[in-house]
């Protein structure tokens, strides 16, 4: 991705988060030169991936396959500390997130405000981690439903689904952009993402011009 093009993507995530009135922490607007001048103050964001995420899983085409992340609070698996984590999203219109689950993570994802939210879903079988041909069970805000291998479950602004273990699913909005809202367990980016199709994670960046933000992968180390 050029690095114009996550300058963009910034822009108008935060856009789109100002106009719902959520509100990121302080750091999420440090520009490269305020991270100049941090310290061992702020390891624990450097050390959880606090902040900025843009990724287009590989795909070279971030409007149909990407996805724009804050992570806003985390915890460490190596280290401890806080058990869980919560993010905020902006999903494009048709714009998926290919189809994954988690071998660890539990996770409520919760439409904050904009289109339809739609998650397709499939149970994993948990030894040769295919997808299963049979139903299963999910709970909408607590609800238990039952559902059927692949079908669409859609979520308007204030609904949420929860996630679990072995579960696969791809996302996307319909209608309009979609800001969408994560609480979970710790999340390990590193060793904790099943990809049903090999993907990548962190695109490599051609610096065009100059960043805007930096990228949670991004910070400068601190002697």
């Amino acid at each position: 991705m050029k690095r114009s093009e996550v300058n963009k993507i910034i822009k108008n995530a935060k856009a789109m988060f100002d106009k719902f009135c959520f509100h990121l922490p302080e750091w999420a607007d440090w520009t490269p030169e305020d991270w100049a001048e941090k310290g061992h103050e702020c390891d624990e964001i450097r050390e959880n991936s606090l902040g900025w995420d843009i990724t287009d899983f590989g795909s070279g085409d971030f409007e149909k396959v990407g996805l724009t992340l804050v992570t806003i609070r985390n915890g460490n698996v190596s280290k401890g500390g806080k058990t869980y984590c919560e993010k905020i999203m902006a999903v494009g219109v048709g714009q998926k997130t290919p189809a994954h689950f988690h071998w660890f993570k539990t996770e409520d994802i919760i439409n904050r405000g904009g289109g339809t939210f739609c998650q397709q879903m499939w149970k994993a079988d948990e030894k040769t981690e295919e997808k299963l041909d049979v139903p299963f069970t999910v709970k909408v805000d607590g609800v238990e439903r039952t559902l059927q291998p692949g079908e669409v479950l859609r979520l308007r602004p204030g609904q949420s689904v929860t996630n679990e273990p072995y579960v696969y699913h791809e996302f996307w909005a319909e209608g309009e952009p979609c800001m969408v809202g994560e609480v979970s367990k710790v999340n390990d980016d590193a060793k904790d993402n099943r990809f049903y199709d090999p993907t990548g994670r962190f695109p490599a960046i051609e610096e065009d011009e100059k960043p805007f933000r930096l990228l949670c992968n991004e910070y400068p180390t601190v002697k």
